[in-house]
């Protein structure tokens, strides 16, 4: 059985950006889920570390929240992407994009051809 990783630091707001802009509003254990599905099941969110981050992003106007009847009726904030939230996901897509492209030079690096 495979153990469940914790979300890397600084990556948890990207994916919760990355989740609304493709599947529109969700309340928070939505999002939760969500994000552990398109890992398959590989990554944990914890409600402790996600609300806070969904708190930063609100402040910064990246989302924005409303109240709503969640699946079950039940009383619960539906937050969505904001127009500065989508130019936000942009620059840190394409951040993340250029992060990946130089690691994975390291794992392509073979001695015989530094030299």
């Amino acid at each position: 059985m495979k153990q469940k990783a914790d979300v890397l630091q600084g990556t948890l707001a990207l994916m919760v950006l990355k989740t609304l802009d493709v599947l529109g509003p969700l309340h928070g254990y939505g999002i939760a889920r969500r994000i552990e599905q398109i890992s398959g099941d590989l990554l944990a969110v914890n409600q402790g570390t996600l609300y806070p981050v969904l708190l930063k992003l609100e402040q910064e106007g990246a989302i924005a929240s409303a109240w709503g009847a969640s699946e079950n009726n039940r009383r619960a904030r539906f937050y969505r992407l904001t127009r500065d939230g989508r130019k936000q996901l942009q620059a840190e897509t394409k951040d993340w994009e250029q992060t990946a492209a130089i690691i994975a030079r390291f794992f392509e690096a073979k001695a015989e051809n530094l030299s």
